[in-house]
């Protein structure tokens, strides 16, 4: 019922609503914390293991930008709305993480550009920068906006070309955007993915991976 209820309800009506629902969410979370909720880092959780990611990727202080209740470890620090705007992360001191994270967050930030800048700028000199971002064509599995799944979503991803109108690639938005980068992963993620329907969501996992090391 609810999604029939948004669907039919216009936007100029249905965004304030939605501003002060997670309003309120930000006031619960700041008091009880998050609850853990198992999303898109959970379900990639296996094969990192088997990949040895966790070891070679997630050492010292971590952020994880947008954990929505599901961090990459348990020792990362979590930002989500209830902590501030991920695209500034105002309040977070340059150069002060070891590695930063965001798993499906990118896509629903207004200036991609002005966020990665500000998630790089946090990060520390031979630190690292993890992106888990959602593959168009797997995903989507539309060319233009809106997306089916995801009515914030605002750019489509794929790895290495942009395409207009709505994709974004996200190699070049990485060397346009970020100084002293070296590429370290960038690869399709699609354990279990078995769903080809484009009116049908997708299965397993359907994201791009994505790894810079910030150069010293």
């Amino acid at each position: 019922m609810k999604s029939v209820v948004r669907a039919l309800t216009p936007k100029f009506l249905w965004e304030p609503g939605k501003r002060v629902y997670y309003r309120l969410l930000a006031q619960k979370y700041r008091r009880t914390g998050r609850p853990y909720k198992p999303a898109e880092t959970s379900k990639a959780k296996q094969r990192r293991e088997r990949e040895d990611y966790f070891a070679k990727y997630c050492h010292g202080k971590g952020l994880d930008i947008g954990f929505g209740g599901d961090p990459i470890t348990s020792a990362a620090q979590g930002f989500d709305y209830e902590h501030g705007n991920a695209q500034l992360l105002d309040g977070l001191e340059d150069e002060s993480f070891d590695f930063v994270y965001s798993s499906h967050t990118l896509e629903h930030m207004v200036d991609p550009a002005e966020a990665l800048t500000n998630w790089w700028r946090v990060l520390k000199p031979g630190g690292l920068l993890l992106l888990y971002l959602p593959h168009r064509d797997l995903y989507e599995k539309k060319k233009t906006l809106p997306s089916n799944w995801n009515n914030d979503h605002k750019f489509f991803f794929l790895p290495e070309r942009d395409e207009e109108p709505h994709t974004l690639g996200v190699l070049p938005l990485l060397i346009r955007t970020l100084n002293e980068l070296d590429l370290v992963v960038l690869k399709v993620c699609d354990d279990g993915h078995t769903i080809t329907d484009p009116k049908v969501h997708s299965d397993g996992e359907y994201s791009i991976e994505a790894i810079v090391r910030k150069r010293v």
